[in-house]
């Protein structure tokens, strides 16, 4: 028998229990209610998870961290990319390789990216689209030192037709670049791609193309010519887009930033936030939330007595609304204990379509109460 449960444990999970019971099929509405909030049509199941980028770690992480009580952040910008925004998907190439007619003998590879923006919501702005191009360093064969690579992406205007050479006339030439085979990763800006992406609904994708360099043939001749230099190529390429947008509904600019703001935990019954961890496992959605596990929420509970003092945080309303109750406790009820500062914090997790995502949503930790 495993160890018995404490006590508090116990009772919160005997009330999550009793919650679901009691509540039945509110329970769910409002868990679809909370999902819609949340940018989330339903309850993400991801089938087989993706590691989290390094680059929504570091971000993550850099949120985490408590600034100076008098600094102001804006939950409208990504400060690391300096764009607007509050929400950060990686997607991954949907794309496919693809073989010419007609064999090339310096070509390494053809392969049409697709990354599916439809994952953006409605009322989105697209602000930054970044190509990642990631390469397995261990995978080049030890003959191809100082092989020089040629990349070349086009955006496709149409997809190919069966029977038909691939690609075909028409495309666009975006990027044209060399690299060499110590370039463990590079990286495109194609945010005015993405946008026209969404203003036109054609999202057709791309196409990448690498190339053995003339540099490269003059090295491949004593081993075998460009394609011993190719070969596997396209089993260490790995591509993702990685899409900044704002959400206007859950973003305020100029709101303060969460700091360690420690919650008394003398007893009293005047008005004043109290302790409330949410653990996202006791509601069920510890499989699609990859960080945090659960926050520090609290709420406001306490009573606004008269007279009214300047620590209950209260209006003239308040103030004026508690003398007349005093004459008049019948007929008139008292100031009601609310949150009148939150915080926010921000979320990782995979979406609808097991995408890793990084988002930003205001108003989720109670950090002062008052009387209203």
């Amino acid at each position: 028998m495993g160890p018995l449960p404490s006590p508090a444990s116990f009772r919160a999970g005997l009330a999550w229990a009793l919650l679901s019971v009691s509540l039945g099929m509110d329970f769910s509405l409002q868990e679809s209610l909370l999902l819609k909030s949340l940018g989330l049509s339903t309850k993400p199941s991801p089938k087989i998870p993706v590691p989290v980028p390094s680059v929504l770690w570091r971000i993550f992480q850099k949120r985490k961290m408590p600034p100076a009580s008098t600094e102001l952040a804006d939950g409208c910008r990504v400060e690391e990319f300096n764009v607007p925004g509050n929400i950060i998907r990686v997607l991954a190439d949907q794309g496919h390789f693809m073989h010419s007619g007609q064999p090339q003998p310096s070509l390494c590879l053809q392969k049409r990216l697709y990354f599916n923006l439809s994952v953006l919501e409605e009322g989105e702005r697209l602000t930054m689209a970044q190509l990642e191009i990631k390469f397995s360093h261990n995978s080049y064969h030890a003959s191809s030192q100082g092989q020089v690579f040629e990349l070349r992406l086009y955006q496709a205007p149409r997809l190919p037709l069966r029977g038909t050479p691939s690609p075909e006339p028409g495309r666009t030439l975006l990027v044209e670049q060399s690299f060499a085979r110590l370039h463990k990763s590079l990286l495109f800006n194609l945010s005015g791609v993405a946008k026209d992406w969404r203003t036109h609904s054609r999202n057709l994708g791309l196409i990448l193309e690498i190339s053995a360099s003339g540099r490269g043939g003059e090295a491949a001749g004593a081993s075998g010519g460009p394609q011993s230099l190719c070969a596997s190529i396209d089993s260490f390429l790995d591509t993702s887009l990685l899409v900044v947008s704002l959400s206007q509904q859950q973003c305020r600019a100029s709101r303060r930033r969460r700091s360690a703001y420690n919650i008394p935990v003398t007893p009293s019954n005047l008005c004043k936030p109290r302790r409330l961890y949410i653990s996202f496992s006791d509601v069920g959605w510890e499989n699609w939330i990859i960080a945090p596990q659960g926050y520090m929420a609290n709420y406001c509970l306490g009573e606004c007595p008269f007279p009214l003092t300047a620590e209950l945080n209260s209006t003239n309303h308040a103030i004026l609304q508690t003398m007349v109750h005093s004459l008049d406790p019948e007929g008139t009820p008292q100031p009601c204990c609310v949150p009148v500062r939150l915080s926010p914090i921000s979320i990782l997790y995979y979406d609808n379509d097991d995408n890793v995502v990084l988002r930003h949503y205001e108003d989720m930790v109670v950090d002062e109460c008052g009387c209203r």
